[in-house]
């Protein structure tokens, strides 16, 4: 059984013999699946927040000293 680096290191190379026409095309399919994914993740942090917010977890404050205490 491969590892998944050597999984990986096909993949890589399998692109890299690609032509320049299908690395452009898997490049923009992979920008997008990229942003795709970034939303989901902004998505669900964002519901992660509203919930702390909501049982009373989250905390704000303008005072540097008291953001500091928080981290």
């Amino acid at each position: 059984m491969k590892t998944a680096s050597a999984n990986f290191n096909d993949i890589v190379e399998s692109v890299y013999n690609l032509p320049l026409e299908f690395k452009e095309e898997l490049r923009s399919l992979l920008a997008h699946n990229i942003s795709d994914d970034r939303r989901k993740e902004i998505a669900n942090n964002h519901k992660a927040a509203q919930k702390e917010q909501k049982s009373g977890k989250l905390k704000f404050s303008s005072s540097v000293q008291e953001l500091k205490k928080m981290l």
